[in-house]
């Protein structure tokens, strides 16, 4: 008789969702298990019992191919893969990978640069939760020019939402008229944190782009297109330490 496996995991492998996205669905009731609505808790045998998640059937494959997918997210697309407002969403850029696959972590709709996208349940989580810390790298304009105390300011920590922000690295890449481009490393990922934190020091953000996840980076990927990950890339990203980042010298 085969142990059964708790319903986040299931779904997690199944590529629904990472654990953490799971639970999020479980909580709200979108879960169903042989047609009961399913508790955080909740333990299935993905062969016997039929799952549903929002009146769709949940396909428990003997054996899944997983996708890591490498997207080159463009401005005005929403990082998800339906919207029942009509909005674009990342989903119309990735209709030709082979798989049902989901965002890793989030971009805002004004934001572009590298987004993962996956099947793989134990990827996006390993590569999203808070305890792995894994450092993303964000190349921002922002106006009308940022000085050495903002800098310092961003790199310790400013409080948004009622919380203190946790240390980042923060460069000056150049400066024009009128505004700056930075490069900001973060290593939590709190919503829009980047634009939250230049507008409480009276910052515009005028573009944000996401270049580098760990130990990827974006490189010349076209905006619009994706690209598998190499085997290499995947091992990297999940990889102890993924603090760290390798980025260009600055004068």
């Amino acid at each position: 008789m085969e142990e059964k496996i708790r319903l986040q995991k299931v779904l997690a492998q199944c590529g629904i969702a990472s654990r953490r996205k799971a639970e999020e669905l479980i909580n709200q009731g979108s879960v169903k298990v042989n047609g009961k609505t399913a508790q955080l808790g909740d333990k299935v045998d993905p062969k016997k019992d039929k799952i549903t998640v929002k009146g769709k059937r949940v396909s428990v494959a003997a054996k899944n191919k997983y996708y890591y997918i490498m997207l080159h997210k463009p401005r005005g697309f929403i990082t998800t893969m339906s919207d029942e407002k009509g909005r674009h969403c990342v989903a119309e850029l990735v209709k030709d990978v082979p798989a049902r696959v989901f965002p890793v972590g989030r971009l805002d709709r004004e934001s572009e640069g590298l987004l993962l996208l996956t099947n793989d349940g134990d990827f996006a989580n390993k590569v999203t939760h808070p305890s792995e810390h894994v450092a993303k790298v964000y190349r921002v304009t922002v106006r009308p020019d940022i000085s050495k105390e903002q800098v310092q300011q961003m790199c310790d920590g400013i409080e948004i939402d009622g919380r203190k922000t946790k240390p980042c690295d923060v460069h000056v890449i150049k400066r024009d008229e009128g505004r700056a481009v930075i490069e900001v490393v973060l290593r939590e990922g709190r919503n829009r944190q980047i634009r939250k934190m230049c507008a409480a020091l009276g910052l515009e953000v005028a573009r944000l782009k996401r270049t580098m996840i760990g130990q990827v980076k974006l490189g010349m990927l076209p905006q619009g297109k994706w690209r598998e990950l190499t085997k290499d890339e995947v091992k990297r990203l999940t990889a102890q330490p993924n603090t760290t980042v390798v980025t260009e010298n600055y004068k």
